[in-house]
């Protein structure tokens, strides 16, 4: 799976575990057998929570994190293999079990899944600008990353194989001309 894909797919996963906890947190408090705070406490939560992946997301190269990753690629003249299914289960498995394990408790303890769902939030939000990042790396450098398959409890690893150089100063054919002056 490619990796530009791969944190895109992260994203939207993470908000919708956000949407789906925030769900059944209102459902619980809705069902009346709770505390009548939780609501605007968790909301107000929520609010912090989006200003706060908002914060970290908010400068649009990749992160430090992520250029080491990018880094630390190993070449690789063919393409892996790709299994976008398997890729997403073996790395975002902790993002599914906090995800079922706090709607799990939602009717015992509704404040489990509205704290789970500010985290989440955090997370969709502050990764959200990470994708175009490296398809800008991607796309200057002429490669293309992959996710290499690892155990799930390892470290992600990339693979970095030959693409297409983008050649942007060369936009509409202006490289190759030269400006000459008509004969009089």
């Amino acid at each position: 799976m490619r990796f530009s894909d791969f944190l895109r797919s992260t994203v939207l996963i993470s908000a919708a575990a956000a949407t789906a906890l925030a769900a059944v947190t209102v459902a619980a408090a809705a069902a009346g057998n709770t505390d009548s705070l939780v609501l605007p406490v968790a909301a107000a939560w929520w609010v912090i929570a989006g200003a706060a992946g908002l914060w970290f997301g908010r400068r649009p190269q990749a992160s430090a994190q992520i250029a080491t990753l990018l880094a630390s690629a190993r070449t690789q003249a063919s393409l892996p293999e790709i299994s976008p299914a398997r890729t997403l289960m073996n790395r975002l498995w902790p993002l599914l079990v906090c995800t079922v394990g706090a709607g799990a408790l939602a009717f015992l303890l509704p404040q489990v899944p509205g704290i789970a769902t500010g985290f989440a939030i955090i997370w969709a939000l502050a990764w959200r600008r990470q994708a175009s990042a490296v398809s800008a790396i991607e796309e200057r450098d002429g490669a293309r990353f992959y996710v290499d398959r690892t155990s799930p409890l390892k470290a992600i690893r990339l693979v970095r194989t030959p693409g297409f150089r983008s050649n942007l100063f060369e936009l509409n054919g202006a490289a190759g001309r030269r400006r000459t002056r008509p004969r009089a």
